[in-house]
């Protein structure tokens, strides 16, 4: 299954086995047989494993096109610092109701979060629902630094955005939430005269996107836990395994995959 998962296609496998002695009657369909019935097993061990063993004080919660279809996936972080992919759910759009049913999942199998859980998100007002409706108090937010940039340069020129990419990159590596917030804020009153889209934009939300700053745990947390960095770079994993599949035969193939490839990744 790991040799599958990692990029032989099962056509491939065919032919490189015809080169080993042990490979004597290994065929095609053999190969498929055989990863239907790991990655069924994968897929079932995936969404039964018992979430209260870990000691989570993180969840990142983001939304991405793999293979043509949206996905929701939601990773955990441990005290110790381990990535553990949680769930994941195949919807349209990320809307409140599919990503609670996700994150409801997640609790009957023992996710701890009345400790209080920091929840990294990208600004979706339906992911940010849905982790109010079901984490309530006990959520922390901390909104995605890259993407308020990214969106507040999306309003300007070229020639701006190279200026106040700068400024405000700068203003969120000040390690002190006052300096920080009065950065920003200044940032915010020159935006209002040259665009006030882009000012707005950055007003919106501010105060979550400090969450780390008011916490003062920038220099300690803020290169891994201020932006959703994390959770991209398992979605581009995700993206190499599953974009070498040419055909999808149906939903459960997709889950069984996804499945697979995220216990791989776990384990890297």
């Amino acid at each position: 299954m790991k040799k599958i998962i990692l990029g032989l296609s099962q056509h491939d496998y065919q032919e490189v086995v015809k080169m080993g002695v042990e490979s004597f009657g290994l065929s095609q369909s053999t190969v498929s047989k055989a990863f239907i019935e790991e990655s069924t097993k994968a897929l079932e061990e995936f969404e039964k494993r018992d979430l209260g063993l870990y000691d989570f004080i993180a969840i990142v919660i983001d939304g991405k096109y793999l293979s043509k279809e949206n996905t929701v996936i939601a990773l955990g972080i441990t005290m110790s610092g381990e990535k553990i992919p949680l769930g994941f759910i195949q919807t349209t759009t990320e809307n409140s109701k599919a990503v609670k049913g996700l994150l409801k999942d997640l609790l009957k199998r023992n996710f701890k979060y009345t400790e209080g859980i920091l929840t990294l998100l990208d600004g979706s007002k339906g992911l940010r629902k849905a982790v109010d409706e079901t984490f309530g108090n006990y959520a922390l937010v901390q909104r995605c630094q890259w993407h308020k940039r990214e969106n507040v340069l999306s309003y300007l020129s070229q020639e701006q955005q190279n200026n106040y990419r700068g400024k405000l990159q700068r203003a969120y590596s000040e390690p002190d939430y006052q300096t920080a917030s009065r950065k920003l804020k200044e940032i915010i009153t020159e935006l209002m005269k040259i665009n006030r889209s882009a000012a707005r934009s950055l007003e919106e939300g501010l105060e979550e996107t400090l969450t780390i700053h008011r916490l003062g745990l920038v220099e300690q947390l803020g290169r891994s836990f201020t932006t959703t960095n994390l959770i991209e770079n398992l979605n581009s994993q995700l993206k190499k395994y599953l974009g070498r599949v040419k055909r999808w035969m149906n939903s459960e193939m997709r889950s069984r995959w996804m499945a697979a490839a995220l216990l791989q990744i776990e384990k890297e």
